[in-house]
């Protein structure tokens, strides 16, 4: 965007009124609504006595009440939880057998304080399709826990661009299509999944438009997007802010194999406008994990093991320095590669199929790399030759 066009961006934001202005402020600046958050959570944690709650025992956050994240009107957990692999057969492996876990998965980390979970209307493959929503309204219902944690629960959803989703309408039914799957009032966050702007200029407005109707229709809360390059986004961003409605959230395929400009553009962007960046596989499809090795024959199945085979030599350095940081920390390289998301100023999504990859998750929260492991871990990711092969719904 020429720079005349961001100033006029920022001029419409200055000349709204002072209580709007107030407003943002407020939006932004989360320290009240945290501490009333926490006053219901941990009323112990504020000079009184903690009463027992027999219905929800160890329901406790792993992270400071100053490490929650506004997006939007929301304030979310520093850390969600992705759920692409629920109902995915093709790359994920999974199987319905699964489910009894993933429900216990879920309780798991909603006790600890994870509080937004990322979804689609397209996660599910076959007749699977619509199956990670389904889910999660499954597991909602049947959290075992408190009511006043069960209700600060934030659902982001994605909706397709399929190519029939030529009209506004269209977006409006897929959400509601959405809220039926998983059995709810109102979503948190109701997301465009792709532009089509580079192949359906036509159907981007109209999806554009639909987002916002969902808005002005109070289906949802708040409205982000997904695999927008910085080009796209401001695009979107200008729209939607002439009819009012605010941006929360641009979602990116981000982690320390994908950091390249387009990240970087991006996230200074979002900074510069107020937006959340969530960050989507930020352990790259599992590579970072250190768990796969090409020498030791310790590669997946299916897809990822053809890729983590011809990528794995190329990016060595980048797993060796990652491995040698969580040593020093005595944590592991899953949870090394999840806090560098963090502490880029990201809420990382990363999966979970089944309890060890979720407690090895909540193991990334409670506390923070320093400013010269980052450093380190930044110099080496940058010196790579090749990276992560990149989404290829991704936009400029």
């Amino acid at each position: 965007m020429l720079l005349s066009q961001r100033q006029a961006l920022h001029a419409r934001q200055a000349s709204k009124s002072p209580g709007q202005a107030l407003a943002r402020r407020r939006s932004r600046g989360h320290v009240v609504v945290t501490q009333a958050f926490w006053k219901l959570l941990l009323p112990g944690s504020f000079g009184k006595p903690a009463s027992p709650d027999p219905s929800a025992p160890g329901e406790r956050p792993l992270y400071k009440p100053a490490e929650l994240v506004p997006l939007g009107e929301l304030q979310v957990s520093p850390m969600g939880l992705g759920t692409w692999s629920w109902g995915n057969r093709f790359l994920w492996g999974y199987d319905e057998k699964m489910d009894a876990e993933l429900q216990e998965v879920f309780n798991l980390v909603v006790k600890n304080g994870i509080n937004v979970f990322d979804t689609a209307d397209s996660y599910g493959t076959g007749r699977l399709n619509g199956k990670s929503e389904l889910l999660l309204g499954q597991f909602i219902r049947e959290y075992p826990g408190s009511d006043r944690v069960r209700d600060n629960i934030h659902i982001a959803t994605k909706f397709a661009a399929y190519p029939w989703r030529v009209l506004p309408g269209n977006v409006v039914a897929a959400c509601k299509g959405s809220l039926r799957r998983l059995g709810l009032q109102q979503l948190s966050v109701g997301q465009l999944h792709w532009s089509t702007a580079n192949y359906q200029p036509l159907q981007e407005l109209a999806l554009q438009a639909g987002l916002a109707d969902c808005y002005e229709q109070g289906l949802v809360r708040a409205v982000g997007v997904s695999n927008y390059g910085p080009k796209q986004l401001e695009k979107i961003y200008a729209y939607l802010d002439k009819r009012g409605v605010p941006l929360a959230s641009a979602q990116i395929q981000f982690s320390l194999l994908s950091w390249g400009t387009a990240q970087q553009d991006l996230k200074s962007l979002c900074d510069d406008l107020g937006i959340t960046v969530i960050a989507y596989s930020p352990l790259a499809l599992g590579i970072l994990t250190g768990k796969y090795s090409v020498e030791e024959g310790r590669l997946p199945e299916g897809p990822r093991g053809t890729l983590f085979k011809q990528l794995l030599p190329e990016v060595a350095p980048l797993v060796e320095l990652v491995g040698e940081v969580a040593r020093e920390r005595g944590k592991t390289p899953s949870q090394v590669a999840i806090n560098w998301c963090i502490a880029k100023g990201t809420v990382p999504i990363p999966g979970a199929k089944d309890l060890a990859q979720a407690k090895e998750n909540l193991g990334a929260l409670g506390w923070r790399l320093s400013e010269g492991e980052v450093a380190e871990l930044d110099a080496t990711a940058a010196s790579l030759k090749k990276s992560m092969v990149q989404n290829i719904f991704q936009t400029q």
